[in-house]
């Protein structure tokens, strides 16, 4: 999680109190080593791969289990064959360890595999189906959530518990079978020697628990640290046209200095701990190793214990410590796991405020008429930003919808299409309540041009298309002809084959935006709603679209939303919205003569130098 500093103060001190709350919001989150909510809804994907699972486990208990017997056979050798200088059955015995490594090749052969399979089909199926659910859910809850944020969900989290099922899990198996028959068989070899060994062990332990008590709060601050220069920088990458037309590139870059800079301080005071901790299991290993060499050497000089049982322990040893090791990575690792499952199955858990209803019917080709009866609509629950609008929109009418900024425009039309539902009252399309209808079959007969032109990443083509595969390339390009856009197209290299880029980066805002209308009116809907489409564009690419949408809105209902009221004067009907109440209704020249609010937002954005325009 992470959290934007306060205004005040220098950066550093900014970004530092920003990474100790995204510490600490992290240590309340990760304090369990096991959530029964998480492991219960994991338990359904198990299931999906369980055979590639079975396969997986079955490899890592081979692989444990030739690992364990190796020294043993190697002390056997040497005992029983080598000292005695006895050479009948060496060659079985030899074998045995040949056997031994091939086994401890299939075992790995087979959990990296089918592991892999897993976790790559349980990952398939989570980030589908986030994706999948995120694609569903309403406008509201994307205006709460940080995009960074989702996509950390799909990606980070979804890959943490990916690695808990398809690795840790079958990691803390393979290292409990490990040592547990480890400490069987030297027990069973010299019981007393193996308590010698063993002592070392409560040692480590403590040493663990005080390194982990660090540990914890160093690993967190690395994780969120370079989160917060990831966050820098691509908010530097996307706003660099702002950046370099306002010479911010000093701020900009300070800014992200300090962020590497905590970033780089974490990492170095992570690396201290490691840095402590592998020395000292190296000491406490050795440590082991002496106290063995003294007590077993000198069972081995008075001949009460073979050369080879020493040489097994010594083995034995350095496979020991390095399970015990891997269980305190592991312990950290599946902390983490169990927050990003909390997380992602509270993401899935999310109910979408826009859903069809059960037995939603699919509306049939409409007219256009629209009717808007008792309107009462808000972000918040205490907070309206419509207040009873009434309005009848006929079919074939071209309205325009005006007002000051929040006004509640954009709002309307994003009722009208169903993006948000209202808190009260009812919108009919041709007598049908659009709650009522599926979502999709209401969608296909509005076509949207937005404020802000959005092309995917693909050719022109692809983007006029929309998805759509049964639409032949003339209708695409009688789509572009009718919007005006075809002439620019042609006149690129590739035509309708050009690369847009990201967001159509290499068009200029106009170009996007026919674009943009040609795709709206592809598939001939019979409502057209502009949601102030002229206002960032340029005076002849509002010409082409103002001789567009006369030629267009023949036999369609238009809702024009105006930022420049220039380009709504021949509109059937103008409303005027005024916090989120309709005051005004009529036409151009209506209004005018009334010289209420409309004449008062005409005359300050016809006469910019006299009259302020804010608000507007």
């Amino acid at each position: 999680m992470f959290h934007q500093g306060g205004r005040g103060g220098p950066p550093m001190a900014r970004l530092s109190s920003s990474v100790n709350r995204d510490v600490e919001d992290d240590e309340k989150l990760s304090g369990k080593i096991y959530n029964a909510g998480v492991i219960r809804r994991l338990a359904k994907y198990l299931v999906m791969v369980w055979q590639w699972m079975a396969l997986g486990a079955s490899g890592t208990i081979i692989r444990s289990v030739a690992a364990i017997f190796t020294p043993y056979i190697t002390g056997l050798i040497i005992d029983h064959y080598i000292r005695t200088e006895n050479s009948s059955g060496l060659n079985v015995v030899v074998w045995s360890l040949v056997g031994l490594a091939l086994f401890t090749w299939l075992g790995q052969y087979l959990e990296t595999l089918y592991l892999t399979y897993a976790g790559q089909g349980i990952l398939f199926k989570l980030r589908t189906q986030l994706c999948t659910h995120l694609f569903q859910l309403s406008m509201h809850f994307f205006s709460i959530n940080k995009t960074g944020k989702l996509m950390s969900r799909v990606q980070n989290d979804v890959d943490q518990l990916q690695t808990l099922v398809a690795q840790d899990v079958i990691s803390l198996l393979a290292n409990f079978i490990t040592l547990a028959g480890i400490i069987i068989i030297m027990i069973s070899m010299d019981a007393r020697l193996a308590l010698i060994t063993l002592t070392v062990v409560p040692v480590m332990l403590i040493l663990i628990l005080v390194w982990q008590l660090y540990a914890r709060r160093t690993f967190m601050r690395v994780r969120t640290a370079i989160a917060v220069v990831n966050d820098k920088l691509q908010e530097g990458i996307s706003g660099v046209r702002v950046t370099q037309s306002l010479s911010r590139e000093e701020v900009n870059i300070e800014e992200f200095t300090q962020a590497n800079k905590a970033n780089l301080d974490a990492n170095i005071s992570a690396a201290r701990l490691q840095a402590l901790m592998m020395p000292a299991v190296d000491i406490l290993t050795n440590i082991s190793f002496a106290l063995v060499l003294i007590y077993g050497g000198k069972q081995v000089l008075e001949g009460t214990l073979g050369v080879g049982v020493l040489v097994a322990f010594l083995l034995y040893i350095q496979r020991f410590f390095q399970p015990i090791m891997e269980l305190v990575s592991l312990y950290t690792d599946v902390q983490r796991a169990m927050v990003s499952g909390t997380r992602i199955f509270e993401l899935l858990d999310v109910e979408n405020e826009v859903k069809d209803k059960p037995g939603a019917i699919e509306l049939p080709k409409t007219k256009g008429d629209i009717a808007i009866n008792h309107v009462y609509f808000g972000y918040k629950p205490d907070v309206n930003v419509l207040n009873d609008i009434n309005l009848k929109i006929n079919s074939g009418e071209t309205v325009a919808i005006v007002g000051r900024t929040g006004a509640g425009k954009s709002s309307l039309a994003n009722l009208i299409t169903r993006l948000y539902d209202v808190k009260q009252g009812q919108i009919l399309l041709d007598g049908y309540d659009v709650t009522g209808v599926t979502q999709e079959s209401l969608r296909r007969q509005i076509g949207v041009v937005p404020q802000e032109p959005y092309l995917f990443s693909g050719s022109i083509e692809d983007n006029i298309r929309n998805g759509r595969d049964t639409v032949s390339q003339d209708e695409i390009v009688k789509a572009a002809q009718a919007t005006g856009a075809h002439n620019f197209i042609s006149g690129l290299p590739d035509g309708y084959k050009t690369f847009v880029g990201e967001r159509g980066a290499n068009l200029s805002a106009g170009q996007r935006q026919l674009i943009c209308l040609a795709r709206a009116i592809l598939s001939d809907p019979p409502i057209l709603i502009l949601d102030e489409a002229t206002s960032s564009i340029d005076t002849n690419t509002e010409r082409i679209m103002q001789s567009s949408m006369l030629r267009l809105s023949k036999g369609r209902t238009c809702i024009v939303i105006a930022h420049r009221l220039s380009t709504i004067t021949n509109a059937n009907k103008i409303i005027v919205l005024e916090h989120g109440k309709l005051i005004e209704t009529g036409k151009h020249e209506e209004l005018l003569n009334k010289k209420g609010v409309y004449f008062e937002m005409f005359q300050a954005l016809s006469n910019p130098n006299t009259v302020s325009t804010e608000g507007y």
